[in-house]
């Protein structure tokens, strides 16, 4: 019977041509936006994660309700410890210290007076220590455009469109001019060591990088730093692993915690002592604190901290919900067609029930050309959807001109990303749509009188 139906599908298109086509067009559509809304998330939670929050991130508890302003008197001290407790108890995550700065670059002279300033934000990072995992996720060397990465102290990198816009380069002495820890000006003096550009708006137009160490001291800020990054070895945001890490961490600290709050000038002291309490990420506390103590250490996630929550569920019920539309639009052409078909086919169902096949025979037949034209149209909509999607993987999209004023860390290249769900999102959408579109259209056999047979097969 199957053999039979097939060969009556290639034979007259009619029945299978548009059918076919709608489902191609409808499954086409579904695989190659599924890549793409998978790629701009995966690629914004990678930048966010590198650039950011990590994957978990650890900072004071007063520090994580202001992070946005970036409150460095609110900073954790004593980082060696704290990091030495976190890659103890957490050993399947990098653990990497950051401090994120504003503050004013000031291009002297030759007169040594000002000739341009421009306000930046800053990245300070563990740059110069060996096996220190911040090249790979800052990728500095991939993003150069002149000069050299950050090889020595003293030295500083500077997005390349800000450095047109000051007109400095390689080799020129700029000076740092922003405040420390504790409130006071700082004015430290760097070597532009070379331009990058990371082709993400909110980064190259006001965007320095600089190595911890002198970042510590420019700020006052020794063995201090604003917050601890980590991100899984495998570079994934691992969401469910995330939240346990978190809970973990943040309910030892918790369970350490215990009597008198601790104290400090501008919170410095209470975040050393802070840190000093979970070096041993959970161990007993170096010293008695109160479980409110807002210079605690605080673990965050990604989702958390990078206030992208809101973002990521809306665009997974996007996803979700386009999926439905695709479904229904097709099931509603489809539904057409068919109610077209059965017309052009009515003489046809009549000799079949003249001959004394059952009603629930005929329907069973056009429930199973409707899967083999399902199945059809799926295979050919996913090679095609998965076609495109490589492409725009390879070659992405342009979005930089749309983003100038952009904030978020969104690459001005969008690129598609071809998962295992790519190959098998289209076939669910497509065989519902065309069993739905025939199991409605053909409900009318059941409505043909066998009495009026006769009559129908003489004119």
């Amino acid at each position: 019977m199957i053999r039979f139906l097939l060969k009556g599908l290639l034979r007259d298109r009619s029945r299978s041509f548009f059918p076919l086509l709608t489902v191609f067009a409808g499954v086409l559509l579904t695989v190659w936006l599924q890549a793409w809304i998978h790629g701009t998330m995966s690629v914004m939670i990678q930048t966010t994660a590198h650039f950011q929050t990590g994957h978990v991130r650890v900072t004071t508890r007063s520090y994580a309700k202001e992070a946005d302003q970036v409150p460095n008197d609110l900073a954790l001290l004593g980082i060696d410890t704290l990091m030495a407790g976190l890659r103890r108890a957490y050993p399947d995550l990098l653990w990497t210290p950051r401090i994120r700065f504003g503050g004013l670059i000031d291009v002297p002279d030759s007169h040594h007076e000002t000739r341009a300033q421009a306000p930046v934000t800053g990245i300070a990072a563990d740059l110069l220590s060996p096996g220190s995992p911040e090249g790979t996720y800052l990728e500095i060397g991939k993003a150069i455009v002149r000069g050299r990465t950050i090889r020595s102290r003293g030295e500083i990198v500077i997005g390349e469109d800000l450095a047109e816009k000051l007109h400095i380069g390689p080799g020129d002495t700029v000076t740092l001019m922003s405040s420390t820890m504790y409130g006071s000006m700082s004015l430290t003096n760097f070597v532009v060591a070379g331009t990058v550009r990371f082709g993400i708006v909110a980064m190259d137009k006001g965007t320095v990088v600089a190595d911890i160490a002198d970042i510590q001291q420019a700020l006052d800020m020794a063995n201090g730093a604003g917050e601890i990054l980590g991100l899984f070895a495998d570079d994934v945001y691992h969401e469910e692993r995330a939240n346990a890490v978190t809970a973990a961490f943040n309910s030892r600290i918790g369970a350490a915690d215990s009597g008198a709050p601790g104290s400090g000038a501008g919170g410095s002291s209470g975040a050393g002592s802070g840190a000093s309490s979970s070096g041993a990420a959970g161990s007993e506390a170096s010293g008695s604190r109160a479980s409110g103590d807002l210079f605690a250490p605080f673990m965050g996630t990604l989702r958390t901290a990078s206030g992208l929550s809101d973002y990521m569920d809306t665009v997974s019920l996007f996803s979700n919900v386009l999926i439905v539309i695709f479904t229904i639009a097709m099931s509603i052409v489809l539904w057409n067609a068919g109610l077209t078909g059965s017309l052009r086919r009515y003489g046809e169902f009549g000799i079949r029930l003249a001959v004394g096949e059952r009603k629930s025979h005929v329907y069973g037949t056009l429930l199973a050309e409707s899967v083999m034209i399902g199945v059809a149209g799926s295979l050919l909509g996913t090679a095609a959807g998965v076609g495109g999607a490589f492409y725009m993987q390879a070659h992405g999209i342009d979005i930089g001109s749309i983003m100038n004023e952009s904030r978020m860390m969104i690459p001005n290249v969008i690129r598609a990303e071809v998962t295992s769900s790519t190959y098998t999102i289209g076939f669910l959408p497509g065989l519902i749509a065309t069993l739905t579109g025939t199991a409605i259209s053909g409900l009318g056999i059941y409505r043909r009188r066998t009495s009026e047979l006769f009559k129908e097969l003489g004119t």
